[in-house]
């Protein structure tokens, strides 16, 4: 309970609960990492002829906008009208699944010879090479 009084990167504060309360926000939706969306009942947002809603996101864990996954985005920004459990976005047969930004983590990437790697950085066996014009002559 006190985390949630001040905790606003630790899923939802009571405040912002107070006001999806207060301003009767219908759930819409929960993604595959289990953020919760929301829009309010009565549009409020100026522009569009009176029916623009606000929309939220309740993360499920720690605040990071880089979890929201694309089609949800385009529904928060009003890019998309209908939200994503109603019509989802056709997925490519070349898309990947959404990563959150890893940068910061334990998981971020790090390439060889990183001085943030784990084990401290690797050596490595190939010498560096500086870029000459004459390179791309033996290249061509």
């Amino acid at each position: 309970m006190f985390a949630q009084l001040f905790t606003w990167w630790n899923s939802t504060t009571i405040g912002t609960s107070f006001t999806l309360w207060r301003k009767g926000a219908r759930h819409v939706g929960t993604d595959e990492q289990g953020n919760r969306y929301f829009e309010e009942k009565k549009p409020t947002l100026p522009g569009g002829d009176g029916k623009r809603y606000r929309r939220w996101v309740l993360y499920h864990g720690l605040a990071e906008a880089s979890r929201v996954p694309a089609d949800w985005h385009g529904w928060l920004h009003h890019t998309f009208e209908e939200a994503p459990t109603v019509a989802p976005l056709p997925r490519q047969s070349w898309e990947l699944d959404h990563l959150p930004n890893m940068t910061g983590t334990a998981m971020a990437y790090h390439p060889k010879g990183s001085l943030s790697l784990a084990d401290g950085p690797a050596d490595t066996d190939v010498d560096y090479e500086a870029w000459s014009p004459d390179h791309l002559e033996k290249t061509a």
